[in-house]
């Protein structure tokens, strides 16, 4: 039981934070528990059960995930919640709420996903957008796996998104082709595009000249947007993007059943419109979907 763990390693001179980081809760909590002694904690325990709670219809489902997926966070379940049970009037914290009582009820400590963010200077509407490419590998139906593969666009200022998937490495065919998609997804093209040094766009260095593969080059032409070319890992160049990579990892693909490549691209079109543009942007501080409206003009 968490509480008992909090006061036992407070008591071996553990700080909160480091309480909280190695049980997998937050520190709020750590304090909450700290303050209460054992007959004040019984009495909150209590409380709980007699209370009745908005999710507890929907209780048996959420520990079968978190019981088959220990790591899944609550922003995951919460879209889960949406996708799966068609609930929609519950907040996100709600849901982290319920998840942490949860956890510490039928003891199924939390695996941390460490999250990096960068402080990159925002750019105005309709310069820019930032292109990545990411993997993973996903179970389906029969439990066999499958290796998927996927490119994330996202406009810099709005952070609107979009994402689509191959079951297959990309060829540059596909990735002009997924360009012509996104730029069709978000209402019109950046004036700007900037990527790694991919081996799909630049087969080649030489004295600072990047020599584009043919395919992409003759688009580039018909298009005439700028490129900006950098180095992998660039968080001062594409950190937004490589945050949009790891987010579809963390929150869309993990645990997610494969069927078909078709269903997979319908869900995440689907999970972009209800969760990846629609959820309030940590760093912007509001709904990519509502910026974007605003952007797409420009």
């Amino acid at each position: 039981m968490a509480y008992v763990e909090i006061h036992r390693l407070y008591s071996e001179g553990f700080s909160k934070s480091k309480i909280a980081r190695k049980l997998g809760i937050s520190r709020n909590r750590v304090i909450d528990y700290l303050r209460m002694d054992p007959d004040e904690f019984e009495e909150f325990v209590n409380s709980l059960r007699v209370r009745g709670k908005k999710l507890d219809p929907y209780q048996a489902h959420i520990i079968a995930w978190l019981q088959e997926h220990p790591d899944l966070t609550a922003a995951q379940i919460h879209d889960w919640l949406e996708e799966k049970l068609e609930v929609t009037d519950v907040s996100e914290n709600t849901v982290r709420n319920y998840v942490n009582e949860l956890r510490d009820k039928y003891y199924i400590p939390k695996v941390k996903v460490q999250r990096t963010y960068s402080a990159v200077p925002e750019l105005p509407m309709g310069l820019q957008a930032q292109v990545d490419f990411g993997q993973t590998v996903v179970e389906d139906n029969q439990k066999g796996k499958h290796r998927l593969y996927f490119i994330a666009f996202i406009l810099s200022h709005s952070r609107y998104k979009y994402v689509e998937w191959l079951d297959r490495p990309f060829r540059t065919t596909d990735v002009i082709h997924m360009h012509e998609n996104a730029f069709q997804y978000f209402g019109g093209m950046p004036q700007e595009m900037v990527y790694d040094q991919d081996a799909l766009l630049a087969v080649n260095e030489n004295a600072g000249d990047l020599i584009m593969t043919a395919e992409f080059t003759k688009y580039h032409q018909a298009r005439q947007f700028r490129i900006y070319l950098c180095k992998k890992s660039d968080p001062e160049s594409k950190g937004k993007v490589e945050q949009v990579v790891k987010f579809v990892k963390n929150n869309f693909s993990s645990h997610r059943t494969f069927h078909n490549i078709d269903d997979w691209n319908a869900s995440c079109l689907a999970w972009l419109k209800r969760t990846g543009n629609y959820k309030v942007h940590h760093n912007i501080k509001k709904r990519p979907a509502e910026v974007h409206a605003l952007e797409k003009p420009h």
